[in-house]
């Protein structure tokens, strides 16, 4: 869409995004590295609020109805264990990373393959936010090319963190949330009306769930092991990627960490409902032949929250335009924090350690570490890899999960009580067996009846309970 109006509105949001980071990075060092509840909370919805939990929840719903919440409501509930159950113990470790944790536990060998499992599977959702960030800008767009679109996304992410770092990614995390907020808030009530208040809403999910043959009212409308596995894979996310904890580490003090990250848990869930408000609105009025051919359906499916925004809102193409932006930045940010937290991890974790007498500052260091990152994954984006990577986005949550979750949990609740090399196979095993299911899965290569990263969490769980086993026998023959 070639509107002025609307252009002039996209520029708006990204605008303000851009300039406040720049005014945090020229503030932040006056304020030091300590932040407060509000400044973690934004950096926590910042990175985890993105393509994925709007345009994706939208895209969801489109074909299955109530179940597209568990994007948000799993991220909802991560946080919440965050909050109540780790945030206390993670800031007693005194560590900068959780793979620095691990590492601290169970040695170095273990600690790398974490610290390069873990930023693996960070870096594939880095990817998918560059392709849902660049789609916006070709909706209003459409002439510009799609690697030019994902090069703009990608400086515009190096501008939101390089000059602000965590302090700044917070900060600008809360306005972000405010737009964003008043767009989904804003589209979601418009849907709601269209669609007729909730007796057109019941009327339409009854119908689509004729139609299909499968019940649009559930959360467990693609099966209770797929959604159940979608809930767990985003709780592990949250609970094992460096941005989320990093942003409750560097708190100023355990209260604010912990209701930081409470913040967060009340925030992010009721942004799905919106969002599935327009996906069944988008598939109400879509034309039943488009819907007959499954390429069309997938292509009205991702592009059902812009296409509501473009031309079934009734919103002022400025205004329209600011929302676009909003939805833009949604996913600038996610990519952005998750940047930071790889190059916190490897800058902390691999360089800052293995070289002694480096040219570079640790602050710099990082920049130019996010900077590097950010343009491998341009780089990958711009391939045929970046028409399917947004398959992955469920699985890198996994994939993270499945590498630190298990020894993570121990090095916390059972310090000194499970030998290294146990650690070290949990590690590798879990993440292999969930990424190697995934991917059979994904291909349907095989059917699996729950999700990959059960299997995955298992493996890593009974391997580290064997060595906790063994370690007790070995007391017990010594005593």
């Amino acid at each position: 869409m070639n509107n002025p109006m609307m252009i002039v509105g996209l520029i708006i949001s990204i605008a303000a995004i851009v300039g406040l980071a720049i005014f945090t990075g020229m503030k932040k060092k006056q304020g030091g590295g300590k932040i407060g509840f509000g400044v973690v909370a934004g950096l926590i919805l910042g990175t985890l609020v993105g393509g994925s939990s709007t345009v994706g929840t939208a895209q969801l719903a489109f074909n299955y109805g109530m179940s597209a919440w568990w994007f948000t409501l799993g991220a909802g509930l991560g946080c919440l264990i965050l909050a109540l159950v780790y945030a206390k113990r993670l800031r007693a470790e005194n560590s900068p990373t959780l793979v620095g944790m691990v590492k601290n536990e169970y040695g170095s060998k273990a600690g790398m393959a974490a610290t390069i499992l873990n930023s693996v599977g960070t870096f594939i959702n880095i990817l998918s936010q560059l392709i849902a960030a660049s789609s916006v800008v070709l909706v209003v767009m459409p002439t510009m090319g799609t690697a030019w679109t994902i090069i703009i996304a990608a400086a515009v992410m190096v501008l939101y963190v390089v000059f602000g770092g965590s302090k700044g990614a917070g900060i600008v995390g809360i306005l972000k949330l405010i737009l964003l907020y008043v767009a989904m808030v804003t589209c979601g009530i418009i849907a709601y009306n269209n669609l007729g208040g909730m007796s057109g809403v019941t009327s339409a999910i009854k119908s689509f769930s004729d139609e299909l043959g499968r019940n649009f009212a559930s959360l467990f409308c693609r099966g209770a092991g797929k959604d159940m596995g979608s809930c767990v894979s985003l709780i592990l996310g949250v609970l094992t990627t460096q941005t989320y904890s990093q942003a409750v580490l560097t708190a100023k003090s355990d209260k604010d960490g912990i209701t930081g990250a409470l913040i967060s848990t009340f925030l992010i869930p009721p942004i799905g409902i919106f969002g599935i408000l327009v996906g069944l609105y988008m598939r109400s009025v879509a034309d039943p032949a488009a819907l007959a051919d499954a390429a069309q359906t997938a292509v009205l499916a991702k592009t059902a929250l812009t296409d509501f925004i473009l031309n079934y809102s009734g919103i002022p193409p400025i205004l329209a335009g600011i929302m676009l932006g909003a939805l833009f930045i949604a996913s600038v940010g996610t990519g952005a924090g998750l940047a930071l937290g790889i190059a916190t991890v490897i800058n902390r974790e691999l360089i800052q350690k293995k070289a002694k007498n480096a040219k570079l500052s640790a602050d710099n260091m990082n920049k130019l570490l996010i900077v590097v990152v950010l343009a491998v994954a341009t780089a990958l984006a711009c391939t045929p890899i970046g028409d399917t990577i947004l398959e992955f986005a469920f699985m890198s949550m996994g994939l993270r999960g499945c590498t630190v979750f298990a020894p993570l949990c121990f090095a916390l609740w059972a310090k000194g009580k499970v030998k290294s090399n146990y650690a070290f196979v949990s590690i590798i095993g879990g993440s292999i067996v969930a990424l190697i299911l995934g991917v059979l899965n994904l291909f349907k290569v095989i059917t699996l009846p729950v999700d990959a990263v059960f299997p995955g969490i298992a493996v890593g769980l009974v391997i580290m309970l064997i060595g906790l086993a063994d370690k007790r026998k070995n007391n017990t023959l010594a005593a």
